[in-house]
């Protein structure tokens, strides 16, 4: 294992990647990408992640779920990450990797866990009519968008609010809370116990 190294999975776009990505070349996130995986051979993350030089891996859109997250744990172990994240990932994530890598999984989630679980989840909030969204940094565990949680950061609700306008300013936060997530992992400065994650103050010196 290679301490610091970070792999991401994504299934589109890679904004988060790139937030990660951008941290680590800024000097803030100590730690550096060693690869990219995405279930859509066409994502554009994985175009970002050849331009900036990190391994980009396709996988089989054929491969069945099983087969599929074999293949990730095999990669991830090859590359030797310390570090899991999600971004924009969207299929479950199995025990094969989860149990793989247990307490090494993020995930960033637009809504303020446990609400709103699943997908569209900005919609879901403005449907319900709550004053408040936002985004959650977790980890990830065997139950879907269920692991302790790092990280929060809330978005108001503005009146005239779209599930476009809603998920834009929510994912302005994202790019900030999962970078910091990411450092304070890499740091050692979370500790898992139980469902709370405690984050512990930097060492002296």
């Amino acid at each position: 294992m290679t301490r610091g190294l970070i792999g991401v999975l994504l299934s589109g776009r890679g904004s988060n990647f790139k937030a990660i990505l951008e941290g680590c070349r800024r000097g803030e996130i100590p730690g550096a990408i060693g690869i990219v995986i995405s279930d859509n051979p066409n994502a554009q993350g994985l175009e970002i992640a050849r331009q900036a030089g990190i391994p980009a891996v396709a996988l089989d859109p054929a491969l069945k779920r099983k087969e599929r997250n074999e293949r990730i744990a095999e990669l991830l172990r090859e590359c030797g990450v310390e570090l899991v994240c999600l971004a924009g990932y969207m299929r479950i994530l199995g025990p094969e990797v989860v149990n793989l890598f247990p307490g090494r999984v993020l995930n960033v989630h637009p809504a303020l866990l446990p609400a709103f679980p699943g997908l569209e989840a900005q919609r879901q909030a403005l449907e319900y009519g709550v004053r408040f969204a936002g985004c959650t940094v977790h980890f990830v565990d065997n139950e879907l968008d269920h692991g302790p949680i790092v990280l929060q950061a809330v978005v108001p609700v503005e009146e005239g609010d779209t599930e476009e306008t809603l998920s834009a300013r929510i994912l302005e936060q994202e790019h900030r809370v999962y970078p910091e997530a990411v450092r304070l992992f890499l740091q050692g400065l979370l500790c898992l116990e139980g469902r709370r994650v405690r984050i512990l103050p930097p060492p002296r010196g």
